[in-house]
């Protein structure tokens, strides 16, 4: 089941993020505690993202000069939100996922629309561009301080994320996606690690499954046009939205 769990997973970070829907309920179900489901589910997800961005990586040739700061802010953002994960109770961070992914899911519905607003704004102030592409850059560290924090739905805040930095290749915004969560889940893996928070055994078949389903599934993607792919993903972020607002409040 764990295995099967991973492959399906693996196919659905690859395609529109969001595989911890599958993932990390799973985990729980064959009795991981929650914190400790928390930190295998990112420690298992984590292959899938590593196979899934090689996948993509002749699409993200094209974006290889701004590789170096999403590895920078990635390696900051999630060693930073896991140590919070460690020291904050689990309970405080649960009740606002469901918020987190509303956000996220209207970002990249509106991302495009928002990025040309905000283009038309800069054209038209000399410092507006300056104070946007700080604030950009904010907004990313503070992505992966989430998906450090807490790697369910990270794919698609990832997404949103790209969208409203201007970017329409849906193939190339799959792949930076994918090396940012790798980044981020590999640092935060470090910190689980030396805490002890993993569950190997548990998390190593979810492991294998999300690293065959992860490739496989991105390999597939990129023959699809782009449009078909834009709506799974927005189609997925509505439903792991509703499914953590029914999980969490029951609505």
């Amino acid at each position: 089941m764990l295995f099967a769990a991973g492959l399906i997973g693996g196919v659905i970070n690859a395609v529109a993020g969001g595989g911890s829907f599958v993932t990390f309920p799973a985990l729980l179900l064959v009795g991981v505690p929650p914190v400790s489901a928390n930190a295998t589910n990112t420690f298992a997800s984590c292959s899938g993202y590593l196979s899934g961005a090689y996948a993509f990586r002749h699409d993200l040739a094209v974006h290889r000069a701004q590789l170096p700061r999403f590895v920078l802010v990635g390696l900051v953002g999630g060693i930073a939100g896991a140590w919070l994960l460690l020291q904050t109770p689990e309970a405080l961070f649960r009740d606002a996922i469901p918020w987190l992914m509303l956000l996220a899911t209207v970002l990249f519905i509106t991302g495009g629309r928002m990025n040309r607003a905000l283009k038309h704004y800069a054209a038209g102030h000399r410092h507006a561009s300056i104070v946007g592409r700080l604030l950009l850059l904010l907004l990313l560290l503070g992505v992966c301080l989430y998906g450090g924090f807490f790697n369910a739905g990270l794919g698609i805040i990832i997404l949103s994320y790209l969208s409203l930095a201007g970017y329409t290749d849906i193939h190339a915004m799959n792949g930076l996606k994918l090396v940012v969560s790798s980044v981020v889940s590999l640092i935060a893996i470090v910190l689980f690690v030396y805490d002890g928070a993993i569950a190997w055994y548990e998390g190593t078949l979810v492991l294998l499954g999300t690293l065959l389903g992860g490739f496989v599934a991105a390999r597939y993607s990129r023959r699809l046009p782009q449009g078909p792919v834009r709506g799974v993903v927005m189609v997925a972020s509505v439903l792991i939205t509703a499914y953590f607002f029914y999980d969490i409040y029951g609505v």
